[in-house]
This record gives C-alpha cells, sequence and structure tokens, in this order.
C-alpha cells in the first residue's frame, strides 16, 4: 500500500496509523500526527480503493451504505500490511494507535471489530458503525477517542452513540467528544484529542 512511515523522536511513544478521508492522500493527516504528539512515529497510508478518481480505503454501494464484503477484505489486507511494516520499519506492532477521520476512521473501526491485536487505541474523527451483527473481539485496555457532530449530515448522532455502545460492550474505554460543526474536522475537535491522548497511559 502506498505509504509514508515517519520515525519519530521517542520510540517508546506509539506509532501513529493514519488513516484519510474519501478523496484524501497519505499527507492529508500528517499535521494532525504532529499536534497529538510530535514525537511519536507514524505510519500514514492511502486507500487502495478509488471512487470517481479518490481514493478510499473500501468500497461503498451508495452514500452511507458499505460494501461489507469489500469491507472486511480491505481490513484484512490493512491489517497485514501494518504487520508487515512493523517488521520492515522496526515499530511495535503492538503500540499502535490509529488517527483517521471519515472513511478512515470507519476502517480503522473495522480493524477494531474485527482483530482483537490491530490497535492498541484509536483516535476515530467522524466514524461510522462499520458492520452490524457481528460478534465484537475483546477490547479490554484499548482506549478509543471518538470525534462527532451533533448535525454531520454523513454521520447521524445516532450512529456516532451506536459505534460507542458496541466499543463499549466489548470492554473499551470509549470517550465521546461532541461538536456542532457538520462532518469537517474542526481545531478544537483535534485538541479535544490530543487532550484525551495526553492522559493515557
Amino acid at each position: 500500500m502506498k505509504h509514508i512511515f515517519q520515525k519519530g523522536k521517542d520510540t517508546s511513544k506509539p506509532t501513529f496509523l493514519l488513516l484519510h478521508g474519501t478523496g484524501g492522500t497519505e499527507l492529508d493527516l500528517v499535521p494532525l500526527a504532529g499536534k497529538i504528539d510530535e514525537d511519536a512515529s507514524f505510519l500514514s497510508v492511502r486507500g487502495n480503493v478509488l471512487e470517481n478518481g479518490m481514493p478510499r480505503f473500501f468500497r461503498r454501494l451508495a452514500e452511507g451504505i458499505f460494501d461489507e464484503e469489500d469491507l472486511v477484505f480491505r481490513t484484512r489486507e490493512l491489517f497485514e500490511f501494518v504487520d508487515e511494516a512493523s517488521q520492515k520499519y522496526g515499530f511495535n506492532r503492538k503500540n499502535v494507535i490509529a488517527i483517521g477521520y471519515s472513511n478512515g476512521a470507519n476502517i480503522a473501526a473495522s480493524l477494531l471489530f474485527h482483530y482483537q491485536d490491530a490497535l492498541k487505541g484509536a483516535i476515530l474523527h467522524h466514524p461510522m458503525v462499520p458492520l452490524r451483527g457481528i460478534e465484537l473481539p475483546d477490547l479490554s485496555a484499548k482506549s478509543i477517542f471518538i470525534g462527532a457532530g451533533t448535525n454531520d449530515p454523513i454521520c447521524s448522532p445516532l450512529e456516532s452513540g451506536d459505534l460507542e455502545q458496541m466499543l463499549a460492550n466489548a470492554g473499551a474505554n470509549v470517550h465521546l467528544h461532541w461538536e456542532h460543526n457538520g462532518h469537517q474536522l474542526t481545531f478544537a475537535e483535534v485538541e479535544a484529542a490530543a487532550e484525551w491522548y495526553k492522559k493515557l497511559d
């Protein structure tokens, strides 16, 4: 997968897995990583699917309707890619925190839904529930930040609440942060994520 890896100043810190929104690239969330923790390493990945020329991490059938078969396939593809990257670049595979926005947050949530050891934690900006009707792995000791919009036209508050509940029911420690700015990612939301991150063990 097309990607950028940057080794941080402090390799004991988590490695951020950066996952862009629809139409983004592996460069989009690099500034975000610096705002969360400028000393951490990051692996920023470009989605392998194109929708009208715009990179995405998995196909969708329509707005808000995911191609579930492709989602499962692409989730495994990303999981295996992070495994390979950890060996290539020498970062701690057990200390990876995803930072995803929109489509990137959805694939990050899907990693949590499908693989117990995929991530240590996640910062999910405006995610949806990736898949319903499946049993989640034990997510005890996982810390997850969800940034959501009270008037998000793409991801309803109900959807955000459902995702929080599903992750919490699987044992995760979930913090749901609300903004009032629709689907866009605001500076205030990034600041809230940074404050949340500072309190992690």
